[in-house]
């Protein structure tokens, strides 16, 4: 049986991607610099095999953080791969189709988690990374 692919990219459309199989990990993170990055009060992400990922298209960066240089959507971050590792983190918002089944497992930063915004069902809360 083929594993599903997602497909996804930026809002202009010059940058594409698509990841096979389930992530291994969706966290929803409250953190300064997901706030900041995201423009919202929370970002949700998830990480994915390096050898799942395939991208067209160029990306701009900014501290790891990969986004579209004529859009200026953020897509995706490469610390993981770029310290050796084996996963790239992609912002689900840029999935093509809302990945309802994707539900956070873990929570993060949640000390900084606007009052108003629930926990997520069965998540881990962390209060700091």
């Amino acid at each position: 049986m083929a594993a599903e692919v997602r497909t996804g990219g930026c809002l202009c459309g010059a940058v594409r991607y698509s990841v096979r199989g389930d992530p291994v990990r969706v966290v929803r993170c409250h953190c300064t610099d997901c706030r900041k990055e995201s423009g919202s009060a929370f970002t949700v992400f998830a990480h994915w095999p390096v050898d799942a990922f395939e991208l067209t298209g160029e990306l701009a960066s900014y501290d790891r953080r990969g986004f579209c240089p004529a859009c200026g959507s953020r897509i995706l971050d490469t610390s993981d791969v770029d310290a050796g590792g084996a996963f790239v983190e992609i912002r689900l918002g840029s999935l093509d189709d809302a990945p309802f089944e994707l539900t956070p497992e873990r929570e993060t930063w949640v000390k900084r988690r606007e009052s108003w915004i629930p926990p997520v069902d069965r998540a881990t809360q962390h209060p700091e990374g």
